[in-house]
């Protein structure tokens, strides 16, 4: 999986930690959805969306990347850790 290939071509970066740590600083073009807050993530995105989760150290973006499989989303990429991010 190439990260920054997908994030070139469109995915939707997600950022699933909290308002506070978003705020404190983020990657580029991410958006929050903290995971607790997961299940509305159609309001910003759709199940045909590629989507890419990341948090602090990945326990946080692989519970919402197995949240949002189970809400019909297919192309759920998770990144893991924000410190993994090279593009």
């Amino acid at each position: 999986m190439n990260i920054c290939k997908l994030l070139k071509d469109g995915a939707i970066l997600i950022d699933v930690r909290s308002e506070n740590e978003f705020r404190e600083g983020r990657l580029p073009n991410a958006i929050n959805i903290p995971l607790h807050s997961i299940n509305t993530t159609t309001t910003k995105c759709n199940v045909d969306d590629t989507v890419v989760l990341y948090c602090v150290s990945g326990a946080r973006s692989n519970s919402a990347s197995r949240q949002l499989r189970g809400m019909g989303f297919s192309k759920v990429y998770d990144l893991g850790s924000f410190r993994n991010y090279d593009c």
